[in-house]
């Protein structure tokens, strides 16, 4: 749906039964209607999203050049400021000023799902998406308003959508666990996340392509992403209760350092007994001790990516995707053997 057939105040009108006027009065405070009548029109227009995309073509009539940042992770997280993890606020510093470069200004909008959403979220020129949910809800909402949008990271179970770019993940899983097994690692566990996003989706299915071809069973331990530095802990109560193993990937830096904090209590040694990496960097990782082996993602280059994409589809909605780079792996003392 083109940006001009968005939700009208007819539509609203409509949809509630009352003339247009009714409709004007409600959401304006004026009139004599009836309370029953003002509440039934703005339940209706919130629930059209009539009141957002009013605003939006009030302050408009073409391109604000301005796009929005959505951080999915966070969203889903609940805390816009978790502790230790500094990948998204290092994403949007370097987004922006990227933006800025090309004469663009970006705002970060929390999700476009929940009430209230902010007025002036609809009349953004495009969006990006980071890490993006299976069957993203957000990009639902957006693709139903015509706003043209870029992810970082694919949308999983949406395979034909090309319009985004990424770290290449399944080669930084194998990449990862080639680096445990160069180290003498012939078994590894995986701590995965909770969030139904590419990224947790691919390092899964890699290291299970990984235990079928050494012959081993795969032992995956899931862990809300919020549940942090504590849920880490639990997971490595529930590791040394199931034997501990010579190598354990945890998808978050903070996961890595609960898990490594409870083997070291129970008097595992890292890295002699177990060796322990994280898929993403952290402040967590950085500081453990022994600090630990982790990815230190490629914001820039997938910034630059996602721009040009979206400045593509902004000019002719034609672009080319998806588009992949490569993390760089920082090796520390929680994976080095001597």
């Amino acid at each position: 749906m083109g940006r001009g057939q968005g939700v009208t105040i007819r539509d609203v009108a409509r949809r509630a039964g009352v003339s247009i006027t009714a409709v004007s009065h409600a959401l304006n405070g004026k009139g004599t209607l009836s309370e029953e009548t003002r509440a039934r029109v703005k339940a209706v227009a919130d629930e059209l999203g009539y009141q957002a995309d009013a605003f939006a073509r009030g302050m408009r009539q073409g391109s604000i050049g301005a796009i929005g940042l959505v951080l999915r992770s966070l969203d889903a997280l609940g805390d816009y400021t978790p502790a230790g993890v500094d990948v998204f606020e290092r994403f949007a510093g370097i987004v922006s000023a990227r933006a800025l470069a090309k004469g663009l200004s970006i705002t970060l909008v929390p999700d476009l799902t929940r009430s209230p959403v902010p007025p002036l979220a609809f009349s953004m020129d495009g969006y990006i998406i980071m890490s993006p949910h299976e069957d993203d809800p957000v990009a639902a909402v957006l693709e139903r308003r015509g706003i043209p949008y870029v992810t970082y990271g694919k949308i999983p179970g949406r395979p034909e959508f090309p319009h985004w770019a990424s770290e290449d993940d399944p080669f930084a899983a194998r990449q990862l666990l080639s680096h445990f097994e160069a180290a003498g690692a012939r078994h590894a566990v995986l701590v995965s996340g909770t969030d139904t996003n590419a990224w947790n989706r691919d390092f899964q299915i890699e290291y299970r392509a990984w235990c079928a071809a050494h012959g081993i069973t795969p032992r995956i331990y899931e862990q809300s992403e919020r549940s942090g530095v504590d849920g880490g802990r639990a997971v490595g109560e529930a590791i040394l209760a199931d034997g501990v193993p010579e190598a354990a990937l945890c998808m978050t830096g903070r996961h890595a350092a609960g898990v490594q904090q409870t083997l070291q209590a129970a008097g595992v040694g890292v890295p002699a007994q177990t060796m322990i990496a994280a898929a993403s960097d952290s402040e967590h990782a950085r500081s453990s001790r022994p600090a630990i082996t982790a990815f230190e993602l490629n914001p820039s280059r997938c910034a630059d990516e996602l721009l040009e994409m979206l400045q593509q589809l902004l000019a002719s909605g034609v672009a080319e995707g998806p588009r992949l780079t490569r993390a760089r792996l920082r090796p520390r003392a929680s994976t080095r053997r001597e």
